[in-house]
């Protein structure tokens, strides 16, 4: 494991709040209530992390608007 920064350390405890509300939101809050900051943070980040890589895969390929001018022109 890595060591986070301190940028890093206040990202995950700024996303435990809604990490949290987001739960309560959708009835998911009990079966994480009694789990540990450390459990809770490695939650968000695999979620963080999987969105960030995804993101940055994409990047390199054009996104389709769907529209009829996505489609190569014939001419």
């Amino acid at each position: 494991m890595i060591d986070k920064t301190a940028r890093e350390m206040r990202a995950l405890k700024d996303a435990r709040r809604p990490f949290a509300e987001a739960l309560t939101d959708l009835g998911l809050m009990e079966p994480f209530f009694h789990r540990t900051a450390a459990e809770i943070d490695r939650l968000i980040e695999a979620a963080v992390t999987g969105y960030v890589e995804s993101m940055q895969r994409q990047a390199g390929v054009q996104e389709r608007t769907g529209t009829a001018l996505d489609d190569p022109l014939p001419f």
